[in-house]
């Protein structure tokens, strides 16, 4: 199906571009969405005479989402989960989850605004992108912990692993210590 672009759609073109997609795509996406009107004589008319108001919608959207982008870019948003001591979470981080965290923070985003290249399942910081607008992306950090102590930990730039591997060092050592103790005692007690 031949359709007319009322916006920048990722991957696909330009407002006011013609172009050819999946019939399924247009109904079930495009069209619902208002991003895309039937590629017909009428609609290609009534695109060209609307066009201007389009246009400056868009730009209108855009430096709306600009802004907003410039306070929301680099901004590190703490998100509590419970996981185990090796650091795998119990479920994992959505982009409900991420957007909640940004709404708490003051920032207006919308769930289907985030981007998750993969699933979060781990504590640690995680970079996931916000599409604000279809030419506007920002980046912002999930710093995923247990609790806020262990966030403050991870922002100043410590894992959970190395944290982990530090106290599992420290015990061996004083179990070490304990048990040279323990053997010289016991040469002492051999030699009297």
């Amino acid at each position: 199906m031949d359709v007319i672009l009322l916006e920048r759609v990722a991957k696909l073109g330009q407002m006011g571009e013609v172009v050819k997609v999946k019939d399924g795509y247009a109904r079930n996406f495009l069209l619902p969405q208002g991003k895309a009107l039937r590629a017909n004589a009428s609609n290609i008319a009534k695109f060209e005479s609307d066009k201007a108001q389009l246009e400056a919608r868009n730009l209108e959207t855009r430096k709306e989402a600009e802004s907003l982008g410039g306070k929301l870019d680099g901004q590190v948003f703490v998100v509590i989960r419970s996981a185990s001591d090796g650091g795998s979470l119990y479920g994992s981080v959505t982009p409900r989850d991420a957007a909640d965290a940004a709404t708490e923070a003051g920032f207006t985003v919308d769930r289907k605004q985030i981007v998750l290249t993969g699933p979060i399942k781990d504590l640690g910081l995680h970079t996931v992108s916000v599409v604000l607008h279809p030419e506007v992306t920002v980046s912002i950090s999930l710093n995923v912990a247990r609790s806020t102590e262990e966030a403050e930990l991870q922002a100043s730039g410590k894992s959970i692993q190395e944290l982990a591997a530090e106290e599992e060092a420290a015990a061996d050592f004083e179990i070490q210590e304990l048990f040279d103790d323990l053997g010289s005692a016991a040469t002492e007690d051999d030699e009297a």
